[in-house]
Order: structure tokens, then C-alpha cells, then sequence
């Protein structure tokens, strides 16, 4: 059997480093881990999770980093926050594994947007920039920020108030027309492989959360080719344009990490990770796009963790497993997590017809449940269950009334199922 692929995500604690979860954590030939310097969401994602580590800035960082990539036997290692990228790219020689990020130059472009309006100061698609304001309106942003964190538009002398150092701010025209991100992959030979524009539609805390694919018009590509020629790029990165009042594309920035979005790209069959990585090890990579157009929305999402400890789950049938005559699907996602875990289900139910007949009309081995304990009507529920390591979940509230009164054991109604979810893959 070929090794496998160790990947590590630092840090991994924000969206996009869920993306590079999602991107990669079922991909048979890769040992995936998270680290961080400070816990996140990354424990709740990451089946292998390290946290504590040192922050970049403190000096036994690169002792520590290099113990997880050696102890972890990593390949190759993602950074997912510009300034991390930046002091990885600066420092690749110091780091034991492989780094997917651009040259040392470019890194220090993409982390500063002043940086970047220079390179491209004499490019069609680069804003006006104004070293003061002294016309209205313009736009502030800082030159080391991400997810639109600091960023104002300044109507007029009012907006600019005393705790604004503008030396740390680009000031830019302001852009009055609909903003795009191109997803983007360049390969180990420098050619660009892919150029993917989606559209901006609504954004929480700087990220889309409203999405659909956008056409890749001649102005997309040439501005995509341009930022390409003249940065060195290996493997995903991205670039944010936005119209002028003439409808003429301008920058927003460039950047050399993983986009939280590009699981964008990922549904139209286009995993922008894997071919990183790919890319990373020295392999030629291809590329194809599904024929369809998508559309994204979403909201937040919310995943759990209890101290209980439970080996033994006792389900109802009955409006908590089946649904309005379907398989309720959080459900048995919930019991095939069990049934991974080695833990024993117990399905306990007063169903009136043939439960066995019902099952196989459903779908549902038998197989799956360590037993299947019918009771009658007026038969107590709680009086078939040992409560060793035990939990209920059942929609009846008098049912879970019963069992948590004179067991003691944490019970579930159907919504609270999302509670033991396990997302870590």
C-alpha cells in the first residue's frame, strides 16, 4: 500500500480552513490534520486536532511546528491566514515539510494591498489611489487586513475620525458596482489552470454567504493572466474585482491562501486543495469543469461537544427515526456514527404494525440494531432500558419525561439529534 499523504491546516479554526477540511478529509490517500495556536472550530471539525501551539511570533514556534510535521510524517502544509502565509513563505527552509504558497515577493505583496496597487499601478484594472483624501468618495481599507475587517467608505471629512491612522490604510476611489472573487490554481510549470469568477451577493463578517458562478469574460481572464505573469503563484489563490462607475473591472486585493468559498469551485467539480497538493508533490494536474451553473446560500452552522460519555443509544422508531413516511436523514446519519464508533443501538418502540416488514420497507437492516425491543402500548419504555452509559432519543416528550426522571440518563427529542453529531472526518 502507498503511503499516504500527510496535509496539515494551520491555523484551523476559520472558514476556510473547514474548507480544506471538507476539500480534503475524505480523500483516501490523505492523513489530514489541523493545528492552532489558538483553539477555534477546528477541534470540532478536525478528527486529527492538535492544539497549543506556539503563535508564528514566539521564538520556539519552529520547534514545535516541526515536532507535529515529524511526529505526523506531514507532506505538505497549508497556511490559511495571509500573515501566516507571508512568514511561511519568508521562512520555507526553516519549516520540515512542503509549504502551498506563492514566492517569498509575492506573499509580501498579497499581505499588503499598498504593495499591491504598486505592482499593478499601471494596469487598466488598478483604482485610482490617493495618498490623502481630499475628494469624496473614497474608500479606506487597511494595508494588512482581510475580511473586509477596518475596511469604510469615507463620504466626506465627517467619516475620518481621530483613531484612523491612514498610514496604515490604502485610499482608494471608490467602486460603486457589483464585487466578484476568482478562484484560481497555478500549476508547477507557472501556467494558470484555472480561472473561476463568482459573484458576491451577500457577505457576513467579509465572507459570501450568498454565491452563484459567473461568466469568465475576456476582462476576467486578461486581469487573471496579468496578476499571474507578474506574481509567482503555486498552487490555489484568488483576487476580488469590482466595478467602477464605467462597469470597468478594478482590484480589490490578491491573496495566496484558500478562499472560504472556493467550495464553489469544489461543486462544480474543480477540488482547488487536492490539485494543490498534487501540484505540491511535483505531479501534473488536469482539470475539467461540470456543464452547470450553481448557486450558494448559507448561514451558520452550529456543531457541539458533551461530556458524557455513552455507549448504549436507545432510538425510537415512530416520528423520530421514520418522518412523515421517510427516513429522517439526521437521524440515521446519527446511527451509521454510532455504528462506526462500535457503540450498540437499541431500537425501542411501541410500533402497531410489523416492525420487521417495516423496516424492509424503508430500507433499514435489521443488522443495525443490537436489538429491536417492541413493547406493548401501555409498557414503560424506561423499564427496558439500562442505564449504563446510556441515551434516549425519542419525540415524546412524555417518553423522555419517564426516562430522564427515573434514570437519570440524557434524553433527545428529534431536533436535538444535531447535538451528537461527530463532524470530524
Amino acid at each position: 500500500m502507498l503511503k499516504k499523504i500527510g496535509v496539515l491546516i494551520f491555523p484551523a479554526g476559520e472558514i476556510n480552513s473547514v474548507e480544506l477540511h471538507d476539500a480534503l478529509a475524505t480523500c483516501v490517500n490523505i492523513d489530514l490534520y489541523g493545528a492552532s495556536s489558538v483553539d477555534k472550530h477546528g477541534e470540532y471539525v478536525f478528527k486529527n486536532y492538535i492544539g497549543g501551539l506556539p503563535m508564528i511570533s514566539e521564538k520556539d514556534f519552529f520547534d514545535e511546528f516541526n515536532k507535529v510535521i515529524e511526529e505526523n510524517n506531514i507532506d505538505v502544509v497549508f497556511p490559511t491566514h495571509d500573515t501566516v502565509a507571508d512568514f511561511f513563505a519568508e521562512n520555507k527552509d526553516k519549516i520540515k515539510a512542503g509549504i502551498i504558497v506563492a514566492d517569498r515577493r509575492t506573499a509580501q505583496v498579497c499581505r499588503d494591498k499598498r504593495k499591491t496597487y504598486e505592482v499593478f499601478e499601471n494596469e487598466s484594472f488598478c483604482p485610482k489611489v490617493y495618498k490623502d483624501i481630499d475628494t469624496y468618495p473614497v474608500f479606506i481599507k487597511p494595508r494588512k487586513g482581510q475580511g473586509s475587517v477596518g475596511a469604510k467608505l469615507i463620504r466626506s471629512a465627517g467619516d475620518v475620525t481621530d483613531n484612523i491612522d491612514l498610514s496604515e490604510y490604502v485610499i482608494t476611489e471608490y467602486l460603486p458596482g457589483k464585487e466578484i472573487t476568482v478562484d484560481c490554481l497555478t500549476d508547477k510549470h507557472g501556467e494558470l489552470r484555472v480561472v473561476l469568477p463568482r459573484s458576491r451577493d451577500r457577505l457576513l463578517a467579509g465572507i459570501s454567504v450568498s454565491a452563484k458562478d459567473e461568466e469568465l469574460t475576456e476582462e476576467i481572464q486578461y486581469i487573471a493572466d496579468t496578476i499571474n505573469s507578474k506574481l509567482k503563484f503555486r498552487g490555489l489563490w484568488w483576487f476580488q474585482l469590482k466595478e467602477d462607475n464605467d462597469k470597468k473591472m478594478k482590484l480589490l486585493e490578491v491573496s495566496t491562501r484558500c478562499a472560504g468559498t472556493m467550495c464553489m469551485a469544489r461543486a462544480r467539480g474543480v477540488n482547488l486543495a487536492l490539485l494543490s497538493v498534487y501540484d505540491a508533490l511535483g505531479y501534473d494536474v488536469e482539470v475539467f469543469i461540470n456543464p452547470y451553473h450553481i448557486k450558494l446560500d448559507r448561514s451558520l452552522i452550529s456543531r457541539y461537544k458533551i461530556d458524557y460519555e455513552y455507549e448504549n443509544v436507545y432510538f425510537d422508531f415512530d416520528d423520530t427515526l421514520i418522518i412523515n413516511n421517510k427516513v429522517h436523514l439526521p437521524a440515521i446519519s446519527f446511527l451509521y456514527q454510532c455504528k462506526n464508533k462500535g457503540k450498540k443501538i437499541f431500537l425501542i418502540t411501541k410500533h402497531e404494525t410489523d416492525i420487521y416488514e417495516d423496516l424492509k420497507k424503508y430500507d433499514l437492516p435489521e443488522s443495525l440494531f443490537e436489538e429491536i425491543i417492541l413493547l406493548k402500548p401501555k409498557e414503560n419504555k424506561e423499564d427496558y432500558i439500562k442505564k449504563e452509559k446510556a441515551i434516549f432519543i425519542d419525540n415524546m416528550y412524555a417518553e423522555r419525561k419517564s426516562v430522564i426522571t427515573k434514570l437519570g440518563i440524557p434524553v433527545f427529542d428529534v431536533d436535538a439529534i444535531e447535538v451528537l453529531l461527530d463532524w470530524r472526518i
